[in-house]
């Protein structure tokens, strides 16, 4: 039975200070959920507001004590069911999202299996794309970080885009001359456009041989994002989903893009990216796992559709400053160990200097 469920916050200062086409910060915050059961412990997280770390305390902890910890599932149920008067989106669902990967990590780690292998491997290692490239960054700097994720063998690199069109122009030139011709290049404008300027840009993007579009416009827009699949260029795939929060929204969202994406500590955790992953299966559509590169690296490897997943700056400094064990990237590949039980993650003792 799970005998207990804690919740703690950290925040870590940005390296620099950063922004994309709709949003500026200088800090994550990262909510870390450990469940002990049986005399092991699984972690889980998510990348949430410090409020989701009293919400799983005060609201979820008591839902899932008791639980069967080689049944995940089972607590997700309990969780969702508990948080409706609560509202079950936004950080309701982030918190059970850390919950809930505690809850498979910890079935993993009493199994002894890598989670990727408790999960059902289907590949040993995933391919990932370097992505960062704020707008806040230019020049040199922009060249260096997406030079350098060229250099250390990323076949792909993701920019963002859209907080000032008119010089995204020269910040476009700049990564494909500091990434070169045969690195993919991918930009995420975060919102930024209507559905016609969003078109207007994808032929600028085209230009500068751009193969993959991420919410030009808002993911809430549908129709918007449907009217644009069938205009931005040929060359250029249109992809959203990073903001879902269920499966229920992933199946009205794919079918207005190319390439569905999940974030699995926003999409209710690993039960619930199963759930979209089954869903992008029935479709035959390729599946992309936004940030939170450790956990979704294993998600990934056990997944049929998944053919790709973000390396994420901010999430890629993060996670091997709070925990030991964080998987390396090889040749621009993450490969999850199948002798390290779980996620192979445990929280460092340094990580108590950033305490939300």
């Amino acid at each position: 039975m799970i005998d207990a469920v804690t919740a703690r916050a950290y925040t870590v200062p940005t390296d620099r200070p950063e922004s994309d086409g709709t949003f500026a910060w200088d800090a994550t915050t990262i909510v870390v959920v450990e469940v002990a059961a049986a005399g092991g412990r699984g972690l889980g997280y998510t990348y949430c507001d410090a409020l989701a770390a009293g919400l799983v305390e005060s609201v979820l902890a008591p839902l899932v004590a008791g639980a069967d910890p080689l049944a995940p599932p089972a607590a997700w149920e309990a969780m969702r069911r508990g948080v409706r008067n609560l509202g079950g989106q936004g950080i309701a669902a982030m918190a059970i999202a850390a919950v809930d990967i505690a809850l498979w990590d910890l079935r993993a780690k009493l199994l002894g299996l890598s989670l990727a292998d408790s999960l059902g491997r289907r590949r040993d290692s995933i391919p990932a794309y370097g992505s960062g490239g704020f707008t806040s960054l230019a020049g040199e700097d922009l060249a260096a970080q997406l030079g350098g994720w060229a250099a250390a063998g990323f076949a792909a690199v993701k920019m963002k885009v859209g907080r000032d069109p008119d010089r995204d122009r020269d910040r476009l030139a700049t990564a494909r001359e500091a990434i070169g011709p045969a690195v993919t290049l991918m930009v995420d404008a975060n919102g930024a456009f209507d559905p016609r300027e969003a078109a207007r840009q994808a032929e600028v993007y085209d230009t500068f041989d751009v193969a993959w579009l991420e919410e030009p416009v808002s993911s809430e827009d549908l129709d918007g994002l449907a009217w644009l699949r069938h205009r931005v260029p040929a060359g250029i795939e249109l992809a959203a989903g990073e903001y879902l929060w269920d499966a229920a929204e992933a199946a009205r969202l794919a079918p207005s893009v190319d390439t569905l994406q999940l974030d699995v500590t926003r999409c209710l955790g690993i039960t619930g990216a199963l759930q979209i992953g089954d869903l992008c299966a029935a479709r035959g559509q390729p599946l992309s796992a936004h940030g939170a590169p450790q956990i979704s690296a294993h998600f990934c490897c056990a997944t049929e559709r998944a053919f790709d997943l973000e390396f994420f700056h901010d999430h890629a400094r993060i996670e091997p400053l709070l925990f030991d064990g964080a998987i390396e990237p090889e040749a621009g590949r993450l490969r999850p160990d199948p002798h390290r039980p779980g996620l192979g993650l445990t929280l460092r003792e340094e990580a108590e200097r950033f305490r939300a």
